[in-house]
């Protein structure tokens, strides 16, 4: 496995235990421990094993991966797990992704009421599409769909969003049929905006009023309800804004998309470019240009890279990826093998899986690493605990390569 040139544990290794001090008290136990995990990720810290290859006798050292969510090293993995066991929830209808975005007026209150917020984001996003998609002068049938939290933008600032993956249809309101959206034209957005703008607002008040958000700092004036109505009263005339993009060509698509949003953190190794006295140099788009010139570059001074980093970690046992409606999971199954059903169309055998151009994801391949010099498989022939060593050294060929998470 290639190493990038440049990741974020050599940001956090180099500036890491000085932003920490300058910070002392201003940090929560979430955001230490994935800054502690992210540094120890597949290293001696946290042990690992010797592998030797079956053919050529090459051996080298992998470490373990830490395992947190908030890793760029170890979502790659976890993508592939949970899209393996999301696969036979396809339906062979044209799929579509929506966007509900927060305004940048909430954004401060939901970065200091993470759990209340997100999960409210969560809620009225959820209410709004199984409400608009029920009535019959929409769709008039119940739907299911996938909704996965982003709180940042492409330049870590917290941008608080869902992305929601979505099939083309629902059921009937009585179960009798499958009823599709219309070619190309999922649910109307400036409807889905304004009852999602109506809920959300309502659903912050009554947080407030019971007493369960927390102000600090420049925020701590929202305390007193009155201000704090002051602060929304713009937001009810505001746009809010849902963005639908353009239907999928096919499960695969969809696959393939959700492959680079379910499990992604704040920003992966591969964006990184640099790290120098001018700071962190990164990749990232500009979304008010069009074409290519949104791919730009930008550089950050290293505390401030790390300051935006860890905006992005969530509360310990939070849920970013939930699922609604047809596809909830105490009736997943049976609603998805009704929904085949209506639609009366094959689907995909789950014992054919669809062609891929990586052969690690088909069903029984070797998942064994190969060896670098003779392409043969790896074998683990000694495991080692964290701190510690193997008993020998490798072959003289030998490098320290990362352990698959």
């Amino acid at each position: 496995m290639s190493r990038p040139g440049l990741e974020v544990a050599d940001i956090f290794h180099r500036h890491g235990l000085a932003w920490r001090r300058a910070n002392a008290g201003h940090l929560s136990l979430g955001q230490l421990k994935a800054m502690s995990a992210i540094e120890q990720c597949r290293s001696a810290a946290l042990g690992g094993h010797v592998e030797r290859c079956e053919d050529c006798g090459h051996s080298r050292i992998a470490y373990n991966s830490c395992r947190n969510r908030h890793c760029p090293k170890c979502q790659g993995a976890a993508a592939r797990e949970w899209l393996a066991a999301r696969e036979a929830d396809l339906l062979p209808v044209g799929y579509f992704h929506l966007v509900f975005t927060l305004p940048a007026e909430i954004a401060a209150v939901a970065y200091q009421n993470k759990v209340v917020v997100y999960d409210l984001l969560f809620r009225t996003a959820a209410e709004t599409m199984l409400t608009i998609a029920a009535d019959p002068r929409h769709l008039g049938a119940r739907i299911g769909f996938t909704a996965v939290l982003h709180s940042w933008g492409s330049a870590m600032t917290h941008h608080p969003h869902l992305h929601m993956i979505v099939p083309g249809g629902g059921i009937s309101l009585d179960g009798t049929r499958w009823v599709p959206c219309r070619p190309g034209f999922f649910l109307p957005v400036r409807v889905l905006s304004r009852l999602f703008r109506r809920l959300f607002l309502a659903g912050l008040v009554d947080a407030h009023t019971a007493s369960r958000l927390a102000f600090f700092a420049d925020l701590g004036g929202l305390r007193d309800k009155h201000a704090f109505a002051a602060h929304l009263a713009p937001l009810k005339r505001k746009n809010w804004f849902v963005y639908a993009k353009s239907p999928f060509a096919g499960p695969e698509a969809v696959l393939a998309y959700l492959a680079r949003y379910t499990h992604r953190v704040a920003i992966s190794n591969s964006r990184l470019l640099s790290l120098d006295q001018r700071g962190v140099t990164f990749r990232y788009k500009d979304y008010r240009r069009d074409s290519r010139a949104r791919y730009r570059t930008m550089t950050l001074a290293p505390d401030e890279f790390i300051r935006r980093f860890l905006l992005h970690v969530l509360p310990k046992g939070f849920h970013r990826i939930r699922h609604y409606g047809l596809l909830a999971s105490a009736a997943c199954k049976a609603n998805i093998a009704h929904a085949k059903e209506l639609i009366a169309r094959p689907m995909p055998s789950t014992d054919q899986p669809m062609q891929d151009d990586n052969p690690d994801h088909v069903a029984g391949a070797d998942h064994r690493p190969r060896c670098p010099c003779c392409g043969g498989h790896m074998i683990i022939v000694e495991t080692f605990k964290r701190a510690g060593g193997p008993r020998g050294p490798p072959s003289h060929k030998a490098g320290a390569e990362p352990a698959m998470p």
